[in-house]
């Protein structure tokens, strides 16, 4: 059974450079991680994936901005958020999914509880 817990959230002012984790167990094979948030009219949104291979995708609103990594050896995912803004406060969501290819619509089965991040202004 994969488990994925998320940590990392909190308060932050803008500008803040929060690091959101993701630790992972019950998996092996090729996968995909991913975070998303809510978003008006969707349950969640895509925010970023990583591969097995370590191929990243970004949502055009998180380039350059924030950076996915992985810790393949402590099982555990990452997301470093930079420059962060108050349209950036959401829950943020690990995802994981058996697969190769970590497309922005690919259609994840298994998601954590979500952490909380507050940007203030």
């Amino acid at each position: 059974q994969v488990q994925l817990v998320e940590s990392g959230g909190g308060s932050v002012q803008s500008g803040g450079s929060p690091r959101l984790s993701c630790a992972g167990s019950g998996y092996t094979r090729m996968y995909c991680m991913a975070w998303f948030r809510p978003a008006a009219g969707k349950e969640r949104e895509f925010v970023s994936s990583i591969s097995t291979y370590g191929t990243t995708a970004y949502t055009d609103s998180a380039k350059g901005r924030f950076t996915i990594s992985r810790d393949m050896a402590k099982a555990t995912l990452y997301l470093q958020m930079n420059s962060l803004k108050p349209e950036d406060t959401a829950t943020y969501y690990c995802a994981f999914d058996y697969g190769l290819f970590c497309s922005s619509n690919r259609q994840y089965k298994y998601f954590g509880p979500g952490t909380q991040v507050t940007v203030s202004s």
